[in-house]
Formats: structure tokens, sequence, C-alpha cells
């Protein structure tokens, strides 16, 4: 069997494994099923009586007011990609500002995920308040030498742990931004579930920035997509470049109607996922010391949203295997794929908590522990 083969296969048996348990702690979009995604699409609160979308129309501009009206925005618009929504936000802010500089983290969507998008499409230029693994602080942004129009603040950090400031620490960035002469875009994919952590509303969080981007499959598990949210002026901009980009779509009424079925019933949970992964986080660290695990770490040991990392000493491919084995032996998933870590010798997995998850006990946790170890 050639080494492609067996890639393929071991894909197949995570993939089945998953799909096979009983119990998990979230169900990966990955898993579903075509049938799976179309359900809900009928149950979307929109009136499906009303003719389909054509380039924006219907149910994508209901979404887009829906959207405003959530962040407190005057606009939105529907993107049928975060990339591209990123990409149309900080060009237009480049044009507008005259500076084509932007201020982000290294770890952040555009600098590690879109292939050099920034400088190959856009014509920008980045600049590293930290390179360290954890959000920027006002006096790093204070302080960067080179002049810069936009500061991008990813919310949550997720290749850093899913991590966000403190409430005073965000303000404190922007209002370093400001006194900079610079404008202030949230890449807020999993912003939704910001709320718990911050003990804000969803609209003073959005207040502080000029745009904000959204995801809606990322937490809200919708099809694809995104939003851009900002003064009303701002939003129009970008709709003339999302057509440049090849983004004004003919039809896009799953995508909008998914969307929607996610703000009707996923955005309101949000805050019961994020308390209950603090719990399953607060429960992992002591059961993987009492099965007899050398080192590990639980990042952050309180979850900022209902995801984050763990780390532990051992090869990613055995990890995963053990975790592939628990499933299909115990109809449990505890730990999914795992990966190398920053680190040397160390590996790394992301935990999420939905709703599958909401259930799972301390004692439940550690029993998953147990057996997962024994697995080692």
């Amino acid at each position: 069997m050639s080494e492609h083969d067996e890639d393929t296969e071991r894909e197949r048996r995570q993939a089945a494994a998953w799909r096979g348990a009983g119990r998990m702690l979230s169900r990966s979009l990955r898993d579903a099923t075509v049938a799976e995604l179309l359900a809900p699409l009928a149950e979307a609160p929109y009136d499906m009586d009303q003719p389909a979308d054509l380039y924006g129309s219907g149910v994508v501009a209901e979404l887009e007011r829906r959207v405003a009206e959530l962040l407190g925005t005057e606009d939105a618009a529907f993107f049928p990609s975060g990339t591209m929504a990123q990409q149309v936000a900080l060009r237009c802010w480049a044009g507008r500002t005259g500076n084509p500089v932007v201020a982000l983290h290294p770890m952040s969507h555009p600098e590690r995920w879109e292939g050099g998008a920034l400088s190959a499409v856009c014509g920008l230029r980045t600049a590293h308040p930290t390179t360290e693994p954890r959000q920027p602080t006002a006096q790093e942004v204070s302080a960067l030498a080179e002049p810069f129009g936009t500061l991008m603040l990813e919310l949550p950090l997720r290749d850093a742990g899913f991590v966000l400031p403190g409430w005073e620490e965000l303000e404190a960035l922007v209002e370093a931004a400001r006194e900079r002469e610079a404008v202030v875009h949230f890449d807020g994919a999993r912003l939704w579930e910001s709320t718990v952590h911050f003990g804000r509303p969803l609209p003073e969080i959005a207040g502080l920035a000029d745009s904000v981007y959204v995801s809606f499959y990322k937490s809200l598990g919708g099809l694809s997509g995104a939003a851009l949210a900002g003064p009303r002026a701002f939003v129009e901009e970008t709709r003339v470049w999302r057509h440049r980009y090849g983004g004004q779509v003919f039809r896009q009424f799953p995508q909008a109607l998914a969307a929607l079925a996610g703000l009707e019933r996923v955005l309101p949970r949000l805050p019961s996922y994020v308390e209950q992964a603090r719990r399953v986080a607060a429960a992992l660290g002591p059961a993987l010391a009492e099965a007899g695990v050398p080192w590990s770490r639980v990042h952050p040991e309180r979850p900022h949203t209902h995801q984050f990392q763990v780390w532990l000493p051992y090869d990613p491919d055995r990890l995963t295997e053990a975790s592939v084995r628990v499933a299909e032996e115990t109809g449990r998933v505890l730990f999914r794929r795992w990966f190398p870590a920053p680190v040397p010798g160390l590996s790394v997995t992301e935990v999420e908590v939905t709703e599958p998850g909401l259930t799972w006990s301390g004692a439940e946790v550690a029993e998953a522990v147990s057996d997962f170890a024994a697995r080692l």
C-alpha cells in the first residue's frame, strides 16, 4: 500500500470512529452528512415562500440586516468567505488612511492561513506588535516603530489557544491605535462567544472597532460565509470590492438560511458552551495527572471561549491513534487529531465543547481520560 493510500485509509478510519461514537464533547463540522447539513435549512426563521435571493437580495439582505442589528452597526455585508472579507476590509482601510501597513499578530489568520494574500493580492504590508503567543499589549502597539494605518485584532486569537485580552486591556489597545491615528478592525470569526469573557454584550464589544468581521460556520454551525459590519459608507465600499473579488454570487440562500438558523438557535446557547468548557478544562488537568501522564498543559487553564488547547509530551500520531481507539472501543470522543506543538517533543490538540458536551460530568471526563491514557 502506498503512503497516499495509507493516509487515505487512516483518515477514513478516523472519520468512521468519530461518527460512530455515541458520546462526544462536540460534533465536528467535518463529520456531517449532506442530509444533516440540509435538514436545519427548512426550519430557518425566514418565509420560505419568498422569492430566492439574486446577487444579495432576499434572504441574504435579511441576514445582513440581522447581523448589523446584533452587532449594533449601521450596516453589514455578506461575503462567501472570511478570507475575502478580511482582505477587502483591510485594503479598504488602507485606501482610506493612506497607509498600507497593517499591525497584527504573526499568529493571526491573514498571516498564517491566507497564502500571503495581504501582500500578493492587496499590496499591503504587516507589522507585528509582538511575537509572543498571546494578545499584544497597548504598550507594544504604542511602541511599534513603523507607522501603521490599521490595527487588526483577532478575537479570540485561535492559534495561541483561543485567547482574549481583558476588557480594560482591549479598551487600552483600541485607544493606543487611536493615538497612533490608526483605525481598528476586529477579526471576530469567533467573536460571538466572547461575551462571557468580556462580560459585555456584542454591540458594546463591536462598538470599540471601526469594522468587524464575523463567521457563520466556526461557532454557529452554518454552511459557510461571513459578514463585514461597520459604518454604512464603509460597508458600501466593501460591497464594490466584493464584486471585484468575484464574491457577488448569483444565489447564496443555503448559506444565508444556515446562518440565520445559527443566529436563532446556537447564538443564545454559546454562553452555556463556554461555562461547560471551563468545567471540562478544570477536570482535565487533575484527571491527566491521576492517569499517570507525566506532564500536561491545559491552555488557558480557564478557557476564554468554548475552545481551548491541551498539550502532551507524546508524538502526535501516537496520541491521535489513542484518540481513535477510545472512540472505536468505548464509543466516546474526548480528543480528536493531534499536531506537533511549537515546542519540540510536545503535541497539541484543540478541545471544543458544544451541545453534545453539555451533559458531561467531571467524573465522565476523568473516565474518558483514563481510557485515553491506557491506550498511549
